[in-house]
């Protein structure tokens, strides 16, 4: 049996990575793909091993390992780490027969693991990228981020603000000019009227965060939401005069990269749900002051419709390009 090796931080996990992975495969009996992570690492190791979990979950013969890195010093250069790193995988991961890297340090792991080294693209001619490049400008190397992986990267808008003054429309009309996904406010797949239990607003979160995270998955650099769970306490808090703590558990799992906040300058659409015309400036104001409670920046965004796509497109594209 040749059991082979590959080590990486994958940080991110990106396309040459893969492309490794699926070359040493061919090679091996059984590859292992070790996995190294320090508790401070700015992607953390957990997250980074599902990753791995689901890009290589159809490779039979390819075990995957996570290992706490126990020599991370960037100090030292690694030429002079490498006797440490052998002696500590002969011990965690032994019989290796044989290491395959796209990189220098591959030659020099399998010199002090005294097993033979088969190099990948070391000249990143086929996937001219690294993790570091990925870290620095994620969206300008979008394509060479393994699928799995992207969701980390996906920055989160949330359109947010009073009942009828168009979040809806256009989380659904950006959505389509960025050929990305869009979030809608879950409560309407769930509620027909504004007459909700406790235990109904506790349903909504979840399935709102849950929806949010998973529609990360499948965007396309951004992800529109239309609702976030600031707003969820706000209405039950308006409707039932209490909020669960679960509520704010939930607004914890999800941080959103920009807030629009719509202002009230448009005029108010009857649905079957909306009952707070009356109430339009004072929302606006509870509204605003939840952001402004947790210092959490905003563009204030008014005008027509087309007015505030506009203003929208010219903040996105800003951002994206700083990105």
């Amino acid at each position: 049996m040749k059991r082979g090796l590959v080590i990486g931080r994958f940080m991110p996990l990106h396309k040459g990575h893969v492309a490794l992975v699926h070359f040493a495969a061919q090679w091996c009996d059984e590859l292992i793909v070790s996995m190294t992570y320090t508790p401070g690492d700015r992607i953390p190791g957990p997250l980074r091993f599902e990753w791995l979990e689901k890009e290589f979950e159809s490779l039979q013969n390819v075990r995957l390992e996570i290992l706490l890195d126990p020599f991370d010093d960037e100090s030292i250069p690694i030429i002079d780490r490498l006797p440490r790193w052998s002696a500590f995988l002969k011990e965690k991961i032994p019989a290796i027969q044989v290491v395959f890297s796209s990189g220098e340090y591959g030659f020099q792991l399998a010199q002090h693991l005294a097993v033979p080294h088969i190099a990948f693209d070391l000249d990143r001619r086929n996937v001219p990228v690294s993790s570091t490049l990925i870290l620095a400008h994620p969206f300008r190397y979008w394509e060479f981020i393994a699928t799995p992986a992207r969701g980390y990267f996906v920055k989160k808008i949330c359109f947010y603000g009073p009942e009828s003054t168009g979040k809806s429309t256009l989380a659904k009309q950006l959505a389509d000019i960025y050929h990305t996904e869009f979030v809608p406010e879950v409560s309407r797949e769930m509620i027909t009227s504004n007459d909700f239990t406790i235990d109904d607003i506790i349903r909504i979160g979840k399935a709102q965060t849950e929806r949010v995270i998973n529609k990360s998955m499948s965007a396309n650099k951004i992800l529109f939401c239309d609702t976030d769970l600031i707003t969820t306490q706000i209405y039950c808090r308006h409707y039932l005069k209490e909020v669960p703590p679960i509520l704010f558990q939930l607004e914890k799992e999800v941080t959103y990269d920009l807030y629009f906040l719509f202002d009230i300058d448009v005029p108010w659409v009857a649905d079957g749900l909306r009952d707070l015309a009356e109430k339009r400036l004072e929302m606006f104001h509870v509204f605003k002051d939840e952001l402004e409670k947790r210092k959490i920046n905003y563009d204030l965004l008014k005008g027509n419709y087309s007015e505030r796509e506009t203003q929208i497109i010219k903040k996105l594209n800003q951002y994206l390009l700083d990105e």
